[in-house]
């Protein structure tokens, strides 16, 4: 991600938003779905949230009833009734002004068009993807040229990110396996029982280790980097509710409703 207002945070300013997490998290909401646990994977501390098609719907959010963007969750829960929420997390790339850089539809509705452009920074390190597919289930992380085949078909939520983590099971040919730059970090991937998996970084990162977790931990084939640095979660069953920087698009995983 490259933002002009990112670009003179201080590693003490990081430290501290840090530290900020560690210390929050004393109001889990009794009753919330559990749906994220802990795990120390290549000796670090990630949080793995897992989707379960039949079990949880998935939506994309980035706008409220008042017709501005939400930038975090805190405002996305006070517009929604959140009785079934499982959790949420940052949903790809975005503008100062935390409008989406690359493809993004909420509802079945494309708000922002694919995104093909040559530019530097992590969201064009091609290749780059998008993950996406209908509320209760086929989700899916392709790259943006496979994408661009199928995007006639409007799926019920989509989000475009970069880079991709893995594709077919091998390391993005451009990230290191094991990269100097170490951030916290977030990203997805979908297992071969179609469940989605979203997993952050605990603790500073490298590229390669978030990879790694999504293919050796969750069972992912093919996983899209959401971000880096600004990466957040609500995890209502535990209290998590990060809020260091502003955000952009959000997914918001939820209980479905009884048949």
């Amino acid at each position: 991600m490259r933002r002009a207002a990112l670009a003179s945070v201080s590693a003490a300013t990081l430290l501290a938003g840090f530290i900020f997490f560690q210390h929050y998290g004393n109001s889990a909401t009794p009753g919330a779905p559990d749906a994220c646990k802990i795990v120390t994977f290549e000796g670090k501390r990630f949080t793995e949230c897992i989707a379960v098609p039949g079990k949880h719907r998935i939506d994309t959010k980035i706008t409220g009833s008042d017709g501005t963007i939400y930038r975090g969750f805190a405002r996305l829960a006070a517009d929604i009734d959140t009785s079934r929420v499982a959790f949420a997390v940052n949903g790809g790339m975005y503008d100062v002004r935390s409008r989406p850089i690359g493809y993004y539809a909420e509802s079945g509705k494309r708000l922002y068009p694919l995104n093909t452009r040559d530019a530097g920074g992590n969201f064009y390190l091609k290749p780059n993807g998008v993950f996406f597919g209908d509320a209760d289930g086929k989700w899916r992380v392709m790259t943006s040229e496979d994408f661009a085949t199928i995007v006639n078909r409007r799926p019920s939520f989509g989000t475009q990110s970069g880079p991709m983590l893995l594709i077919g099971g091998k390391l993005h040919p451009k990230i290191a396996a094991d990269g100097t730059s170490l951030k916290l970090r977030n990203g997805v991937g979908v297992d071969a029982a179609g469940r989605a998996h979203f997993v952050i970084s605990n603790e500073p990162v490298a590229f390669g280790t978030l990879a790694r977790f999504l293919r050796d931990q969750a069972g992912a084939r093919d996983a899209l980097f959401l971000d880096g640095t600004v990466s957040a979660l609500w995890d209502p069953a535990h209290g998590r509710l990060d809020a260091r920087y502003p955000l952009g698009p959000l997914i918001l995983v939820s209980m479905r409703s009884a048949d």
